[in-house]
C-alpha cells in the first residue's frame, strides 16, 4: 500500500501523542502546502554592506521585504501546488495498481470528488486519477504506515506546517521534497528546514528536482529529474519508486547543488520574464540567462556544491525550461513586471505560488554572506523590493564595468 499525503494551505494543530507507524510494505508520499504568519528575519543574518548602503538602510529594506512577504502570504493561503502533487500522485499510483496512494486535502468537496469520481473537481478536472488514489482530510490517517512522504509545501510555510504535524511523523519516514526555494528569514534550504521542524536531525531527506512541468508529466511525455540525497541507498530507492517508461530519475549526492540551483533558477526566471515583457530581444535574453547561470554557479560552489551539478539536469536543464517556456509561473511574474504591472496586483491575480518572489529576498544576503557578486539576481531582488524599476535595472546592468569572462 502506498500513500501520498497532499495537504492544503492551512495550519494543522494536532494534539494527539506521537504516532508510530507500524511496519508495512506500503509506500507513502507526504505532500503538503501550509502557511503561517512567521516572524521577521533576524537582522544578524544580514551583514553590514559597504559603499552607498548603510547597515541601517539594509535593515529597513529587509524588514520592508519581509512585511511584503507576510502580506502576500494572505493570498498564498488559498493557493496550492496541486499542479505538482496530483500528477506525481497519479504517476506513482499508475505504476502499480496494488499501491494505495493517500492524498491529504483541505477541501471536503475535493476529497469527496476524488474518492467518488476519481476527479479533482477544483484543480485538474479534466484529468482522471487512478482508482488507487485516495483522498483524506485527516493528517494522522494519511501518515499512518507510510513509507515515503512527498512534500511540496511552499518553502516559506514549510516549517510552521511540519511543526504542527510533527507528532504524526515517524523518525524514519523519508521526505521527498519538491519545494524549491530558500527560507527568507533564515536562508535555510529544505534539507535544513524539514529535519529541524520535525526535531529530528536524521530525518531521511531527498531533493527531487529537474525540468518537469507537471502537465507534461500527467500526459506521460518523456521527462527527466534528479533525486539527490546524502544517503545513496535512499536516492536509489527513490529512483526505483518513481522511474518509469516516461520518467527518468538520475541520482546525486550533491543536495546543496540541486537545492541552490532549484531555488535560484526561479529568481533568474523572473529576470528572463522581464526581458520578454520589455521586448528586449533574443540577444538580451541569451546574455542575461548566461550571466545568471554563472552567478548561480559562483554562489553554489562557494556553498560547497559541485560545478557539474549546476551544469547538469537539475541546474542548466531546469534553468532552460523555467526561463524559456511560458508555462513557468516565475517567468510569468517577470513578464508582467516588464509590462509595468505592480507586483501586488500580479500576485493577487495568481492562483499558484511563484517561489522566486520570496527567494529573491534571500539573494542579497547570500551574496554578501559568501562574498559573491551577483548583479542580475540582485537586480531582481531590488525590483521585487520596489527599489528599482525594470528599466533602471537594465541601464545599471549595461553600465557595469567591462570585464574578462570567468
Amino acid at each position: 500500500m502506498a500513500s501520498v499525503f497532499m495537504s492544503p494551505v492551512s495550519v494543522w494543530a494536532p494534539t494527539n501523542p506521537r504516532l508510530r507507524r507500524t511496519p508495512s510494505t506500503s509506500t507513502s508520499m507526504f505532500v503538503s502546502l501550509a502557511s503561517s504568519d512567521s516572524q521577521p528575519p533576524s537582522e544578524d543574518l544580514y551583514p553590514e554592506t559597504t559603499g552607498d548602503r548603510s547597515r541601517k538602510d539594509r535593515r529597513r529594506v529587509v524588514r520592508l521585504a519581509w512585511e511584503k512577504l507576510v502580506r502576500w502570504s494572505r493570498s498564498w493561503r488559498s493557493k496550492t501546488k496541486t499542479d505538482v502533487l496530483e500528477p506525481m500522485a497519479a504517476h506513482v499510483a499508475d505504476r502499480k495498481a496494488q499501491l494505495e496512494v493517500h492524498m491529504l486535502v483541505r477541501d471536503p468537496q475535493v476529497c469527496r470528488s476524488i474518492n467518488e469520481s476519481n476527479f479533482n473537481c477544483k484543480y485538474l478536472p479534466k484529468h482522471k486519477l487512478p482508482e488507487n488514489v485516495i483522498a483524506t482530510t485527516d493528517a494522522k490517517s494519511a501518515l499512518l504506515s507510510a513509507d515515503y512522504c512527498l512534500h511540496a509545501v511552499p518553502v516559506q510555510f514549510t516549517s510552521s506546517f511540519l511543526e504542527d504535524i510533527a507528532d504524526y511523523v515517524d523518525p524514519s519516514l523519508p521526505f521527498i521534497s519538491l519545494s524549491k526555494g530558500l527560507e527568507l528569514n533564515t536562508l535555510r534550504m529544505m534539507s535544513q528546514i524539514i529535519p529541524q521542524a520535525l526535531r529530528n536531525p536524521r530525518q531521511p531527506f531527498v531533493a527531487l528536482s529537474g525540468p518537469s512541468f507537471a502537465l507534461e508529466l500527467v500526459n506521460k511525455l518523456p521527462t527527466a529529474m534528479v533525486a539527490a540525497s546524502r544517503d545513496q541507498r535512499l536516492a536509489n530507492a527513490t529512483q526505483q519508486l518513481l522511474a518509469s517508461s516516461h520518467l527518468r530519475i538520475s541520482t546525486s549526492s550533491d543536495v546543496t547543488g540541486v537545492e541552490i540551483a532549484g531555488a535560484l533558477k526561479n529568481v533568474l526566471a523572473i529576470a528572463a520574464g522581464i526581458v520578454v515583457g520589455m521586448n528586449l530581444g533574443n540577444n538580451s535574453m541569451a546574455a542575461l540567462v548566461a550571466q545568471g547561470c554563472s552567478e548561480i554557479r559562483w554562489l553554489a560552489t562557494k556553498m560547497g556544491a559541485k560545478p557539474t551539478t549546476i551544469t547538469g539536469l537539475s541546474g542548466t536543464g531546469d534553468i532552460m525550461l523555467t526561463c524559456f517556456v511560458n508555462l513557468s509561473r516565475n517567468r510569468t511574474v517577470g513578464v508582467r513586471l516588464g509590462l509595468g504591472e505592480k507586483l501586488d496586483d500580479i500576485l493577487c491575480s495568481m492562483n499558484q505560488v511563484a517561489e522566486g518572489v520570496s527567494t529573491a529576498g534571500a539573494v542579497i544576503a547570500l551574496a554578501q554572506k559568501y562574498n559573491v557578486k551577483m548583479p542580475v539576481l540582485t537586480a531582481v531582488a531590488r525590483i521585487i523590493d520596489n527599489e528599482l524599476t525594470p528599466k533602471k535595472a537594465v541601464l545599471e546592468l549595461m553600465s557595469l564595468p567591462q570585464v574578462e569572462e570567468v
